[in-house]
């Protein structure tokens, strides 16, 4: 008999229980005030619309000189019958290291039985697992030397929304791009476009800080991802996080109709060799006109 996502969402709830008890200390776990409720509110009815996806954040102490790991945990609707989203982070650790670690914990977590609840084995895992890590990167005189010769990647993420317009969101996102060293660029009105690169895991958390705690209509439509083995910085297509506004088109008075015009988003996309991203974000062909 097939699971079905009220039954997987009622186990991730059982899962949450547990996790407080064992993380009842402030700060250790970190989760949105709606998230519970608003899946709660979906198990008593089933018909509407599936609640964002259940995120949350574990603040672990590892080793004798407790060293703070953080566990950042996204979790499918089908979890557990489907694997989580987990990453482990750490100041203590280079981008390396970090990577190194959290591949071990996907091949571990991978290998357990399908179906199972698997957060609370994630956490027992990264306690007994991260410590030879953090001793490495500090016994090694190489460690230094070694992230030098990683490869850097510039990582670009495409997101679409069916519109911006309040101030205090896009202060936020103009913030939080700022915090993070990203460039590109927010297209303001109906459609919102935004357009943030730089280190993949600074993209990843404008996107988690961004969306939360509940932007229903935006989605992360396209992502690049390119290597290089020089600075990230002679890969940016930006050189700022611009604020983007075109004439727009209808009545400004009317909210809903404040439409901006595409055909000079495109231009725009193309000055920035990135015309292909508009079918991409729209579903349909670019074209300009010849006015």
């Amino acid at each position: 008999m097939a699971v079905t996502v009220k039954e997987c969402l009622e186990l991730q709830l059982l899962e949450v229980e547990m996790l407080l008890s064992m993380f009842p200390k402030r700060g250790e776990f970190s989760l949105d005030a709606d998230a519970v409720p608003s899946i709660q509110r979906y198990l008593r009815d089933a018909d509407g619309a599936l609640p964002p996806q259940l995120e949350y954040r574990i603040a672990l102490h590892v080793g004798e000189a407790k060293v703070k790991v953080e566990l950042q945990v996204l979790l499918p609707h089908m979890y557990p019958q489907v694997a989580p989203q987990l990453f482990a982070r750490s100041d203590a650790l280079h981008r390396q290291q970090q990577l190194q670690l959290n591949t071990r914990l996907t091949s571990h977590i991978s290998s357990l039985d399908s179906g199972d609840l698997c957060v609370c084995e994630a956490v027992q895992w990264v306690k007994d697992n991260t410590l030879p890590f953090l001793e490495n990167c500090k016994a090694s005189s190489e460690c230094a030397s070694e992230e030098v010769r990683v490869k850097e990647a510039l990582h670009r993420m495409w997101i679409y929304s069916h519109h911006i317009y309040r101030q205090e969101l896009r202060k936020k996102i103009f913030d939080c791009a700022k915090k993070l060293n990203l460039t590109g660029f927010c297209l303001t009105g109906k459609p919102g476009v935004i357009c943030v690169e730089g280190l993949r895991e600074n993209c990843e958390e404008f996107w988690r800080v961004i969306r939360y705690p509940n932007w229903k209509h935006i989605s992360c439509k396209h992502v690049e991802n390119i290597e290089t083995e020089g600075s990230i910085d002679n890969l940016r297509l930006f050189h700022s996080f611009e604020d983007l506004q075109f004439q727009a088109h209808g009545d400004y008075g009317l909210r809903n109709d404040y439409h901006m015009d595409l055909g000079q988003f495109l231009e725009f996309l193309k000055q920035h060799q990135s015309g292909h991203v508009f079918q991409i974000l729209f579903g349909v062909e670019g074209k300009l006109s010849d006015n």
